[in-house]
């Protein structure tokens, strides 16, 4: 299978390359980027490139996909999303996202995601899409929520990062309720 690449009105979503490990690391090595992402901020430059390599083995693997974020007017790497832990037999995956501070607030993260799951639901038929995420992140869940998203749980002690563990919530959208959020609009 060739990599999906992806376009909405302002974005091009295509395979995220060694050549945007500079860009990657600059975005990933921010703690108000990381701090709700479930990881350490990166602290070497190899630390992305060696990301950006699990990503291609993930993808070869069919268990995951992530897309650069880019402006379609520029083609400047702002952020990535992606389908994690896919399980295309069992029709589900976990959605995940970061984007350069920059470019926060302008409606880039739901344009994306809504690229995402129009294409997750439609051309890889899964049927639940999931997204785990910090309590504190607020601005995510409330995007979640407003994407459809529901909101099932806490997930006590599911995320450990800066040496200790973190309770998390879990939200999931299915198809069905994708396709009437798609009408609707």
């Amino acid at each position: 299978m060739d990599f999906p690449q992806l376009e909405t009105e302002r974005l091009l979503l295509n395979r995220i390359e060694e050549r945007d490990a500079e860009r990657f690391f600059d975005i990933m090595s921010r703690d108000e980027v990381t701090i709700y992402c479930g990881m350490d901020s990166l602290v070497h430059s190899e630390e992305a490139v060696e990301m950006i390599r699990s990503f291609q083995t993930s993808f070869n693997l069919k268990r995951g996909m992530r897309w650069a974020i880019r402006l379609k007017e520029t083609g400047d790497f702002i952020g990535t999303i992606g389908l994690n832990n896919l399980y295309l037999g069992s029709k589900k995956a976990e959605i995940g996202y970061e984007l350069h501070p920059d470019y926060w607030r302008q409606g880039f993260t739901q344009e994306a995601i809504r690229g995402v799951l129009s294409y997750a639901f439609a051309e890889l038929g899964l049927y639940r899409i999931g997204a785990v995420t910090f309590p504190e992140n607020k601005s995510s869940n409330r995007l979640l929520e407003k994407l459809g998203f529901t909101w099932e749980g806490r997930l006590r002690g599911y995320l450990h990062q800066r040496k200790q563990s973190h309770d998390a919530f879990i939200f999931s959208i299915l198809s069905r309720e994708w396709i009437g959020e798609e009408k609707v609009e």
